[in-house]
């Protein structure tokens, strides 16, 4: 069973919220799976391939994450040196489009389950007739590679709305995301639930107004999080 760390609203009004929202919003990378350490193993990679000598080790890594998007993550980390010219946008380019080359393979040879509840809460979702979306700043080759193996080559299918960072001109904790995936939607973002593991995430849900569960993942985990209508281990708390 999952522990309630934060919990701003009794168990059951959760549990109860959650069935009757107008739609449950996933962000994907350290929510619906904990795929950042394959990221990472896949951005070091990718600096050995195109020859720059370069290794994100976790503590690094961890800072940059504050800054949502790949590219943005080697720009900021580029802008740190001391010496030597600055990253062309097309050398950036390049490595990141080798980086999700990466880890599509890394994810096809070692697979990462998703966390505990999430596959449950999908299909409870769908079974009571509930919207489900998608609002990420990750790219959407890198969604594929997550939920294909898992949820099915179609995975697509069982969401009403998926966003993605090439979607959208700002990402997280810029609000676009979600106040995309509200337009498709079409719906009033009080009624919907956004499901985030990062502080980022949250801002971006709580800017377009929409009501924020937080599961803790690796690398957030010690964050705070004011504001959220809870912080829990996992999801399988809500899991009928």
């Amino acid at each position: 069973m999952s522990l309630a760390l934060v919990m701003n609203a009794p168990l059951d009004d959760l549990r109860r919220r959650i069935a009757d929202a107008g739609a449950l919003i996933f962000d994907v990378d350290g929510t619906m799976a904990e795929t950042e350490e394959i990221h990472r193993e896949a951005f070091n990679e990718a600096f050995v391939a195109v020859g720059i000598d370069w290794h994100w080790g976790r503590r690094i890594y961890k800072e940059l994450l504050r800054v949502a998007g790949g590219k943005e993550r080697i720009r900021a980390f580029d802008q740190r040196r001391r010496t030597g010219p600055p990253l062309s946008d097309a050398v950036i380019a390049r490595l990141h489009r080798i980086k999700t080359e990466r880890f599509a393979a890394l994810m096809a040879d070692k697979g990462c389950p998703l966390r505990p509840g999430v596959q449950a809460l999908l299909g409870a979702a769908s079974a009571r007739g509930q919207r489900l979306a998608i609002a990420t700043t990750t790219t959407r080759a890198n969604i594929d590679a997550l939920l294909a193996p898992v949820l099915g080559v179609d995975w697509e299918a069982g969401f009403a709305a998926v966003v993605a960072a090439d979607d959208v001109a700002r990402k997280k904790p810029a609000p676009d995301v979600y106040l995309e995936v509200l337009s498709q939607l079409d719906l009033p973002a009080a009624s919907c639930i956004a499901i985030e593991d990062s502080g980022n995430g949250l801002m971006a849900a709580t800017r377009a107004g929409v009501p924020v569960l937080i599961t803790r993942s690796l690398y957030f985990h010690d964050d705070t999080f004011d504001g959220a209508l809870a912080v829990l281990d996992d999801l399988v708390e809500f899991v009928a």
